[in-house]
């Protein structure tokens, strides 16, 4: 675990799984809500592990392919948001702010540019929880 100054980071994960035909099929994530002295702490590389087992056991149907769709050891809010681009198909993307109000607006930001503008919604808000030892 890399220190800097007095901050314990934790790691977080959002993870993606497709279908044959290339569809989503499920999109979890995992959050470590505790410092690194916590039960369910887990590094940036353990919350991508931990997210993808989850989403295994979890989607009903059948992932032939589960990618990290985002990860990181840093604090702050995150909004895993999803839209319909041109072609009707589905668009999963990650906003991260240092407010929820603040995620989300980036996560909405990022569907414009992806052009993924019809059917647009948060589906996961999460805290990415890092903690101050003094």
């Amino acid at each position: 675990m890399l220190c800097c100054g007095f901050r314990l980071i934790a790691g977080n994960a959002v993870a993606v799984g497709y279908n044959s035909e290339g569809v989503w099929t499920g999109l979890t994530y995992y959050a470590s809500s505790k410092p690194q002295t916590g039960k369910d702490y887990k590094t940036e590389n353990g919350a991508r592990e931990e997210a993808m087992r989850d989403l295994r056991k979890r989607t009903s149907y059948a992932a032939s392919m589960v990618n990290s769709l985002f990860s990181s050891d840093s604090s702050g809010f995150v909004a895993v948001a999803r839209g319909k681009d041109k072609l009707d198909k589905d668009v999963n993307l990650v906003g991260r702010g240092k407010s929820q109000t603040e995620a989300d607006k980036n996560a909405f930001e990022l569907l414009n540019q992806a052009e993924a503008n019809a059917e647009r919604k948060i589906v996961y808000r999460y805290f990415s929880y890092v903690s101050d030892s003094k």
